[in-house]
Order: structure tokens, then sequence, then C-alpha cells
């Protein structure tokens, strides 16, 4: 059996974010990407951060944890360059990929993992898609390794939705809980409100 790799793409301008970096906001005492890879080392033997630059600010946010920095000098190019070089970069043995966005904080290791029981219970390599209690889908998502070559050769800001498309009679899409497999947080509105709800679910 094989490994499980996290790759979280970090190497995005932020820009909907009028000046601040996203990333390095804090969540729980610690910047928003720190615990992003925190969770994913909680779950996964191998963990990939894609960064605009090894010189960047946020690779900073990650010091001490032995996760594998990637730099994207074309990340203007939109998500796909961060799935092109994580992918590229991955260690041999590894069975499947799980995309991990850096800007969604209340996914944890514990949603991780049911991705993982869900691919390694099915007889034969299938996606596995986050999604939230209702069935919309969102994040993070699972690919097999035999996804692994169309990941490299994708264009633009659409992310990996085309082999999504192109594996839908394979996705397979896991329930989590409440609506995390939803809440991204990129712009200042997104985070005024989300700190907002969590200091009213805990006040002190």
């Amino acid at each position: 059996m094989g490994g499980i790799a996290v790759l979280i793409p970090a190497a995005g301008a932020s820009s909907r974010m009028r000046g601040a970096d996203k990333l390095l906001k804090q969540v729980g005492g610690r910047a928003l990407l720190r615990r992003q890879a925190e969770e994913a080392l909680r779950a996964a033997n191998h963990v990939t951060v894609t960064l605009p630059d090894h010189d960047h600010p946020r690779a900073a946010a990650l010091a001490g944890l032995p996760v594998q920095l990637v730099a994207v000098p074309d990340a203007c190019h939109g998500m796909s360059a961060s799935l092109r070089r994580g992918v590229g970069m991955l260690p041999p043995g590894i069975d499947a990929l799980i995309v991990l966005p850096a800007d969604m904080p209340e996914l944890t290791s514990e949603d991780i993992l049911k991705l993982v029981r869900g691919f390694r219970a099915m007889p034969q390599p299938t996606l596995q898609q986050g999604c939230a209690e209702d069935g919309t889908p969102g994040h993070p998502v699972l690919f097999p390794a035999d996804c692994f070559s169309a990941m490299q050769m994708l264009d633009g800001d659409e992310g990996a939705r085309s082999v999504l498309a192109a594996n839908r009679n394979r996705l397979r899409r896991v329930a989590l809980p409440g609506n995390r497999a939803l809440i991204d947080l990129d712009t200042p509105e997104a985070w005024r409100d989300w700190e907002q709800r969590q200091d009213a679910l805990d006040p002190c």
C-alpha cells in the first residue's frame, strides 16, 4: 500500500485581500497556512506546500514543519501552475493526492482522513470530494495516482475541474460536518464575518 500526499496550494497573490495576506492571518494563535499544514501532517505521509518563492513570508510561517516547499514562479497564471508543480514534485510511491485549499480554516485532519478511508475502502481507484451536509460539492478533493498525468497538463485558473469532469463516473462525494467543505476566506469581509461567528461560538 502506497502513501497519501497532501498538496496545499499557497502560491497565489491573495489579491482580493486588498493588501493583507490571508494565509498569514491568525487562526487559533497561528498563521492559517501553518494551521493547514499541521492538520495535513496529522493525516498524510507527505505534505507539499507551493509558495510564490522560498523567501516569501509564508515560508517563515512553516518553519520547523516537515513539509516540502515548492516555489511556483509562474503562479500568476493561475491555480493550475501550483497543481502542475506540486504533482511534479511528489515522491515515488504515492497512491493518492489530496488537494487541501490553504484558505479554508474549518477543514481538519479528520476530514482528510475521511476521504482517505473512503479511497481505501473502494475496490478500484476512486476520486473523493468533500461536500457540505446538504451535498453541495466542495473541498478537499482526493485524486488517485492515475490522475497525476492529467493534473500535470492543467492550464489556467480552473484548478482541477477538468480532471473532476473527466472522471465524474468514479467520483464519490463525502459529506463533512456543516458547511466546512465550502467555507473559504479570501476577502476582508469574509474574514470579518467568520471571526465574528467564531467569537460568538467561543465568547471566552
